[in-house]
This record gives structure tokens, C-alpha cells and sequence, in this order.
């Protein structure tokens, strides 16, 4: 499924609710993705760490596990352009 269909096929709370964190999405007016590999990256770690091994039940639900996951991806793991150190703490 390429990005644009599943940007479609997204339940609507989820696309309200992506929007309303700020969340831009890369589909140009024609409906081709323009995003860099850094985005297909973060798209292929998410779906791979995240949402390929949960089932959400609840939009609530949703939010809680995907705001966990964002934190660790960014605050916690070990990062490559770091040396595959984690970042500094706050």
C-alpha cells in the first residue's frame, strides 16, 4: 500500500487527531509521496516496532502506545548519527 492510500484509509478520529498534534503529511496535490528516506525510515520503524504488533481498541489507547513509542524513538534509543549513543537526557 503506498503512502497516499494509506493515509486514506486511516479511521478519521486518527487523521483529526494526527492533525491536531501538529503531525504534516508529504502527499503533494497529485497524490505522490515527496517525502525524504528519513521519513520512509520513521514510517518503516513505526510500523515495524509499534503497529504490526498491536491492536489498538480504543482511540485513547492509540494515542497512549504511539506517544510512548515517539518518546523512546527519540528520547531513549541508541541514535546512528550520535555513534549509536542514546541523546543527552533533559
Amino acid at each position: 500500500m503506498n503512502a497516499f492510500a494509506l493515509a486514506l484509509s486511516l479511521p478519521k478520529e486518527v487523521r483529526k487527531w494526527l492533525t491536531q498534534v501538529g503531525v504534516k503529511d508529504n502527499l503533494h496535490n497529485t497524490g505522490k509521496f515527496l517525502g525524504k528516506w528519513y521519513n520512509e525510515r520513521f514510517n518503516d520503524s513505526l510500523r515495524d516496532e509499534l503497529l504490526n504488533g498491536e491492536i489498538f481498541y480504543t482511540l485513547r489507547e492509540a494515542k497512549i502506545l504511539i506517544e510512548n513509542w515517539h518518546y523512546h524513538y527519540n528520547e531513549v534509543r541508541p541514535h546512528k548519527s550520535l555513534n549509536y549513543k542514546p541523546p543527552a537526557p533533559k
